[in-house]
């Protein structure tokens, strides 16, 4: 059963170094879940129920800013889907806007910026009307 207090982020991302090092700033603040694949992202997201899916965009098979398309049908309404790619800012904001994902950040936010963001991000859908 999941901890009612902690958020539960999903992590997709197909680098497994960025996988645990973002697993592991996380966990002490969310309960987090990983998966190193574009594909599967939407039965995860149906299964699982996030709060937020934080999601690299540069996969090989199928690239991010198309799997939030995909995956936000099958998610909850609160669930927020966030773009993380060390892209220029330029190229994700406008990605994120064309996909339709809630947000986006730069994989050079790490560590207790990323929490920080991470948590302005929850604090968001939990304010908004269920």
């Amino acid at each position: 059963m999941a901890d009612a207090s902690k958020a539960l982020i999903l992590v997709v991302d197909d680098d497994p170094d960025q996988l645990e090092l973002v697993r592991r700033t996380l966990a002490p603040y969310f309960e987090v879940q990983t998966h190193h694949s574009a594909l599967g992202v939407s039965n995860l997201v149906r299964n699982v129920e996030p709060d937020l899916v934080l999601l690299d965009v540069n996969f090989p098979a199928l690239k991010g800013d198309q799997v939030v398309s995909l995956a936000r049908r099958y998610a909850p309404q609160r669930t927020k889907f966030i773009l993380y790619s060390a892209s220029d800012e330029a190229r994700l904001r406008s990605l994120a806007r064309a996909s339709g994902a809630d947000g986006y950040l730069s994989k050079s936010v790490q560590g207790a910026e990323l929490i920080q963001k991470l948590t302005a991000f929850r604090e968001q859908s939990r304010s908004a009307p269920t």
